[in-house]
């Protein structure tokens, strides 16, 4: 997707009119019918006043395409969440974390991984190191 589209994707799913989010970033309705319309691009300045407004990064907002991610179809991600895609569960219940994911979190070869569950909810997978932190700052207060 182009930045146009998911600008028009991410005014629609927050329910602001072209004026309304125009005015949060301090410029005309018309200029903003211009990016949406790919006839002009915001400077910089701009670009991350509407990734602010939208609680997205700069980079989804230029060039997030929801066709590449694994067919999910899913709109951007808010700042900080994201979506690796899809992994198949091996015979033995073994999966292969994405190497985005493995980037980003730091994980390297030898690493401990706890696995949480909620029936409710679903699995989440955290390093060891972040769980003890997380429990003993909660120990501290």
């Amino acid at each position: 997707m182009s930045f146009s589209e998911n600008l028009i994707e991410l005014r629609k799913y927050h329910n602001y009119s072209q004026e309304e989010l125009a005015e949060m970033i301090g410029i005309s309705r018309q200029t903003l019918s211009k990016y949406e319309t790919g006839e002009s691009l915001p400077d910089i300045e701009k670009c991350k006043l509407l990734a602010d407004v939208f609680g997205v990064t700069m980079d989804d907002l230029i060039s997030y395409n929801k066709d590449e991610q694994e067919n999910l179809g899913l709109g951007i991600p808010p700042k900080g969440k994201h979506i690796f895609g899809m992994v198949k569960v091996g015979d033995k219940g073994q999966i292969v974390i994405p190497s985005k994911a493995r980037k980003i979190f730091e994980i390297q070869p030898g690493d401990n991984l706890v696995v949480l569950g909620d029936e409710g909810q679903g699995i989440a997978i955290i390093k060891e190191k972040g769980l003890l932190n997380l429990l003993n700052n909660a120990r501290k207060r």
